[in-house]
């Protein structure tokens, strides 16, 4: 068995892989207080609801854009499992071709969904991931990463609202059935959730034009891809950045 880790700003996505199929997904806090073995009883604790032991670990792969945790969580890999995990960077063996400026730049999470949707969904594609940050990647046809976005997330723009204006209530993130809201908690709703379907279907259309593809296939992945307009996308998938995981592994393994 394979573990597959994917830590984020706010929380790690973990599976398990086993003979070349991701047969169980769990989701932790992202919390820089836990100390390695915090971590590993934890995640002994995941294993052991699908009958498994650090001794059935064979292998370990692991992308990352929270560097506080890093060390944390390769120890924690190490001292329980004996294995040393697989660290996504631009050196990895993909099917992919970064044409990044500074690829030492791009996140491993960016890398990671690049190397799924074009391995699955072929290019030329847009991803849109909605973590802690939005991220737009394009990939050519050629399987080129030629490029992308960066904008707030939807969940930090919500907490960056109710931060900011002291009358502003924390809200539910639901979109609501009409934009023009009755209510002060409704009208944010509306704000956020309309608002951030107007910036994605604005950029994803300017990136599709400035490639110059006539069909591009958009992608969207990350827990609040299901909050945006369904018609900008082709695609809604959740579990990318664990297939790209995969992907990676058996091509560096």
């Amino acid at each position: 068995m394979v573990i597959l880790l994917d830590i984020g700003n706010t929380n790690i996505k973990i599976g398990a892989l086993e003979n070349g199929e991701i047969v169980k997904t769990w989701r932790i806090a992202s919390d820089h207080t836990k100390t390695a073995d915090e971590f590993g009883m934890m995640f002994l604790d995941l294993l052991s609801t699908h009958n498994y032991t650090f001794n059935d670990v064979d292998g370990i792969i692991m992308s990352s854009v929270a560097p506080a945790l890093n060390y944390t969580i390769e120890h924690m890999c190490k001292y329980y499992t004996g294995k040393k995990p697989i660290i996504v960077n631009k050196d990895l063996k993909m099917n992919i071709d970064i044409k990044y400026l500074v690829p030492e730049e791009l996140g491993a999470d960016r890398i990671v969904n690049s190397v799924a949707a074009y391995e699955i969904y072929g290019g030329p594609c847009i991803i849109v991931d909605f973590g802690s940050a939005t991220t737009f990647n394009l990939i050519s046809d050629k399987g080129e990463f030629l490029g992308g976005a960066i904008a707030p997330g939807i969940k930090s723009s919500s907490e960056s609202l109710t931060n900011t204006a002291a009358k502003l209530p924390r809200i539910e993130l639901i979109k609501p059935k009409t934009i023009i809201g009755k209510t002060t908690i409704q009208n944010m709703q509306a704000g956020i959730i309309y608002g951030f379907s107007g910036l994605v279907e604005a950029i994803v259309k300017g990136m599709a034009q400035e490639s110059g593809y006539e069909k591009v296939t958009v992608i969207a992945t990350g827990g609040m891809s299901e909050l945006v307009a369904q018609n900008i996308f082709d695609k809604i998938d959740r579990s990318l950045s664990l297939k790209g995981l995969k992907i990676l592994y058996e091509l560096n393994n």
